[in-house]
This record gives C-alpha cells, sequence and structure tokens, in this order.
C-alpha cells in the first residue's frame, strides 16, 4: 500500500510502498477513506516529540472495515468507522473512572516503534498514535475505533476523531460550559473552532475569538462567536476584560504556547476557569500570578476533551446532521496523499483550518 513516511525528522514525507500486516486478536484492518492533517503531526514532523523511524503519522481518520481479528464480534466488513487517539483498555484505574483519554494500557496504546503492524521489506515501520492515517490502510485495536452511521460523510466523520471530539469535549466534558455565560477562545485553528461551535452549542451568550490571523477570526464567526479580537492589536487580556465588563467566566488555549496560558488566565472574571488544550513542547512552562487563586480562579488541563469516543463520536455525528455542529467549514481543502507536504506547508503558513486527505473509491 501507499503511505506518506517520515524518513527524518524536519524532511518532507515521502510516499512510498509499505507492507501491512493481517489482523490479530482484537485488531481491525481498515480501508482509509479520510485524514485530516492536524498541527500535532506537524510537531512531529518538525521533531518536537522524537520517536524511531521511519514512521507513518497521521491520527484525525475515518475508514471502512476491511476485516477483523479474533475476538472482534461488533464490528464487520463494510462498517464505517472513525478513529481517534484515545485508544482505551477499558480496565485499568483511568478507564473504571472514566478517564478513558488517559488510559496509559501498552497492550492497547503501544508506544511508537513498538506495535508490529507495518513493514517496509524486514525492516519496522513506526505506527505512531496507534493509528498511522497517512496510508491506505490501517491496522488499528479494536478500541480505537467508533462504528458511526453510513449516510455521515467520511470526510467530515475524519475530524470528529482529534480536532472536534477535543475541541467540544473542551467545552462539554472539561469546564461543562453554562447556558448563557462568557467565553473567550484563544488559537482559532481546527481545535479552537471547534471548541467556539462546541459553545454555541452550549447555550454560551458571548463567545470572543481570539487569534492573529484575520482570515481565522472571519471564519470563527461561521461557527459561532460573537466577537473577535486580532491577538496583535493591542492587549488581549484588557480588550476582553473590557468588553465583558470584568472577565470571561470560561477561558480555552488552543494553541499550546506559555504566553497565551498566561492571558487566558489573566482574562477570567473571579470564579472563572482556564482550560488548557493545547499541546506544549518539552519543558514549556507558564508564569501564573499567585494572587489571582484567592478570587478562586481555576485552571486545569484537557486531554482530548476527556473524550468516552463511543459515547461522544456518535454524538457529534448526530449534532452534524442536525445542522449543529459546523464540520463542511473546517475542511478548508480536500487534498491527495501525494499532496500532503503542500498540505503541511499551508498549515505553517495559516491559510487553512484544516486540509483533508480524501482516498479514492472508499466510502462517501
Amino acid at each position: 500500500m501507499k503511505a506518506a513516511v517520515l524518513e527524518e525528522f524536519g524532511q518532507p514525507l515521502v510516499i512510498q510502498e509499505v507492507e501491512i500486516a493481517a489482523p490479530g486478536p482484537n485488531e481491525v484492518l481498515l480501508q482509509t477513506a479520510a485524514v485530516g492533517l492536524c498541527h500535532s503531526d506537524l510537531h512531529y514532523i518538525e521533531g518536537m516529540r522524537k520517536f524511531p523511524l521511519p514512521g507513518v503519522l497521521g491520527h484525525e481518520v475515518s475508514g471502512v472495515v476491511a476485516a477483523v481479528g479474533a475476538g472482534v464480534k461488533d464490528l464487520q466488513p463494510g462498517d464505517h468507522v472513525v478513529g481517534a487517539l484515545s485508544v482505551f483498555c477499558g480496565t485499568c484505574k483511568q478507564c473504571l473512572g472514566q478517564r478513558f483519554a488517559l488510559c496509559m494500557d501498552t497492550d492497547v496504546k503501544q508506544p511508537p516503534g513498538q506495535a508490529k503492524r507495518l513493514f517496509r521489506g524486514a525492516e519496522p515501520v513506526s505506527q505512531v498514535f496507534n493509528l498511522s492515517g497517512f496510508a491506505e490502510q490501517m491496522l488499528v485495536h479494536r478500541n480505537a475505533l467508533v462504528k458511526i452511521r453510513k449516510d455521515m460523510p467520511l470526510d467530515r466523520a475524519a475530524l470528529l476523531g482529534c480536532a472536534v471530539v477535543t475541541g467540544t469535549g473542551a467545552v462539554f466534558r472539561n469546564a461543562q460550559v453554562a447556558p448563557g455565560s462568557s467565553v473567550a477562545v484563544v488559537g482559532c485553528g481546527g481545535v479552537g473552532l471547534a471548541a467556539i461551535n462546541g459553545a454555541k452549542i452550549a447555550g454560551a451568550a458571548r463567545i470572543i475569538a481570539i487569534d492573529n490571523v484575520p482570515s481565522k477570526l472571519e471564519l470563527a464567526r461561521k461557527f459561532g462567536a460573537t466577537d473577535t479580537l486580532l491577538a496583535s492589536e493591542g492587549d488581549v487580556v484588557a480588550k476582553v476584560v473590557e468588553l465583558t465588563q470584568g472577565g470571561v467566566e470560561y477561558s480555552f488555549e488552543c494553541i499550546g504556547i506559555a504566553a497565551t496560558v498566561e492571558q487566558c488566565f489573566k482574562m477570567l472574571q473571579p470564579g472563572g476557569t482556564a482550560t488548557i488544550v493545547g499541546l506544549f513542547g518539552p519543558g514549556v512552562k507558564a508564569s501564573i500570578e499567585g494572587s489571582d487563586f484567592f478570587l478562586e480562579k481555576k485552571i486545569r488541563g484537557s486531554a482530548l476533551g476527556s473524550a468516552r469516543i463511543r459515547d461522544d463520536i456518535p454524538r457529534l455525528v448526530e449534532l452534524y446532521l442536525q445542522g449543529r455542529l459546523n464540520l463542511d467549514d473546517l475542511v478548508s481543502r480536500r487534498i491527495r496523499l501525494e499532496d500532503i507536504n503542500e498540505g503541511f506547508a499551508a498549515m505553517a503558513r495559516s491559510e487553512v483550518a484544516r486540509s483533508v486527505v480524501v482516498f479514492d473509491g472508499v466510502g462517501a
């Protein structure tokens, strides 16, 4: 099969032939339908987090079941599925506490280089994020997949497995945004736009979108932003406090920069909650004014929106089909696998919300 392989950190992906194993116990072989290009993939390509090379990235995926291994009873060939980062075992302490996104069972969530699923001749190829969606086929653990309705378009369904479940989950599960409340979202990429859309669905009265790219702020209004602020023009915190007459009840950091974490905390009203969604590089630290804790301001992390994928992804499908979840405007470009490097270049230039690789002849 064809795959986009990372041979060297900081270098373009290479399209080449890769072999894939047959499904073993509790594994599912998929024909990849679509895969979104996520900023996390770009970070890994650039070497922010190292893994054994060569490797295949791609984790925001949808596909069609081609074959199942022993022990897989609830999926069959032809089923449409979404793949998700938060593969879970279901039996560890975190899973039993309903914190499936924090499962660290290495039998199901194998570190890159451990799974023996992809090969190039006798050489193993790292499966990254337990999915490796930048390929025509995927071989994954059953618990990385969620079956969805066949009338859900697969190019948009792919986005549910990362950007959308992360952004909406931060709103619904982590912060639990209340109707009529005030929200600020810093960073209007795929995750930030999903958080804005989630805040709208949750009934927030005021949703302030903040970014340094004007076109992203224009797009944010399509997802539910009531106000927009260009980060490069003045003191963002002061403007948020002025707009809301005291600060927001909820803020969401969707970039992964220390300065924006600090801004998100400062722009809260007393009793407010800042939820940190962005992915940080190793060693990044933010500074928080200690006296603000006396005002009962809170700061919390978010791992993939605390996703419970078997519950959340089908619900997101329904919200899309009802016209309440905007996935259509999230797909900026549909590209071929051969165009993947240009897709990442467009991301680096802040030209897109999401580019999606679509594989010919797989689903709708």
